[in-house]
């Protein structure tokens, strides 16, 4: 959702936003392997709502040429650097000529933390307890930050506010010939998976107006148990909202989908993925009465990508990932200690 935020942020900057996706291959040659193939990035980038066309294979580096290309008047990055391996800022061309406009970084979360907590199987990065004996073990089990401090001693530090929801919300109210369809789950670590079913979903009905229903992080830890889930619900909840297929959510929906709520929102559809459905808390079916309603329907998004696939993907690289941080660690250390030495040279 920070990827999200920082697009959000760069529509709104303009009339026409273009997003350049890079190569796997240019990846790991600038940062490390990526986590999602470049197939899956492309379909993931494009799926976002303040996206109007994506452009894969884009180089690391931006240049004019490239804005030229795609008739662009000028682009837009987080207020982070970004370095090419040998150290030099990728926006140098682009910012000389004038064509270079920055936007906001969202606090509180990045890659890194997510993968920190991915690695910590333990719930305390929803809690913040610093004290927990397993938490502190594998604080250091990760490439540290360049200020020397793990970067997710602090996970989970995203707080929500109300503009942030206004400012992700669709605002539309459903129209008259709308179809309301209901899903819900916990959506966490929103991924290509969860966006191939939202889109088969969204193809169910000509006038669809899909209503998200996301579970408190309380609930969906009985139901995955581990760490489970990795993003808290605040999130999540801005995670499927910058999604172009889903127009509203309910946040902390409950886990059995009652009569209430199909009622409420005046639900003609409810959909499930093919993952299985655990039963609640009193063993019941949670599904039970949209399927005694006749509004239950099964759908098969065709992916079999899941969040704890991701993870197995995160552990794999870990290693990789290690290295390239310390690499990283090692080089703006030398940058530093060679803008210190010219300092002490000038005095």
């Amino acid at each position: 959702y920070g990827h999200s935020n920082q697009l959000r942020q760069a529509r709104a900057m303009g009339d026409y936003l273009i997003v350049g996706v890079h190569t796997d291959e240019e990846i790991a040659k600038h940062k490390g392997p990526p986590v999602f193939t470049q197939e899956e990035r492309y379909k993931m980038v494009q799926a976002i709502k303040w996206v109007d066309e994506i452009a894969p294979g884009a180089p690391y580096v931006t240049t004019l040429e490239t804005l030229d290309k795609y008739n662009c008047d000028f682009c837009v990055h987080g207020d982070d650097i970004t370095l090419t391996i040998d150290g030099k800022d990728t926006y140098e061309e682009v910012k000389t000529a004038g064509r270079y406009r920055e936007c906001k970084r969202t606090q509180g979360v990045s890659t890194t933390d997510l993968v920190g907590r991915m690695l910590l199987m333990t719930k305390a990065h929803h809690s913040n307890i610093d004290e927990d004996l397993d938490y502190r073990k594998h604080t250091d089990n990760f490439g540290k930050g360049p200020k020397g401090h793990s970067p997710w001693t602090g996970v989970s530090q995203f707080l929500q506010t109300s503009q942030k929801i206004i400012q992700f919300a669709s605002g539309k109210e459903p129209q008259p010939g709308d179809t309301i369809i209901y899903v819900a789950g916990a959506f966490d670590l929103f991924h290509i998976g969860h966006v191939d079913f939202l889109e088969k979903v969204h193809q169910l009905a000509e006038k669809p107006y899909i209503i998200a229903g996301l579970h408190f992080d309380q609930e969906v830890n009985r139901y995955k148990g581990k760490n489970y889930p990795i993003m808290n619900i605040h999130e999540r909840t801005l995670s499927v909202l910058a999604c172009r297929y889903v127009s509203e959510v309910v946040i902390g929906a409950p886990y059995a989908v009652t009569a209430d709520l199909l009622d409420h929102f005046r639900v003609a559809l409810v959909c499930h993925g093919m993952t299985e459905v655990v039963p609640d808390k009193d063993g019941s079916d949670p599904y039970e009465e949209p399927k005694r309603r006749g509004i239950f329907q099964l759908v098969d998004s065709g992916s079999n990508l899941t969040t704890d696939l991701i993870v197995q993907r995160i552990i794999k690289n870990r290693l990789e990932f290690e290295a390239r941080n310390q690499k990283k660690e090692a080089k703006e250390l030398a940058v530093l200690e060679a803008m210190k030495r010219l300092e002490e040279e000038k005095h």
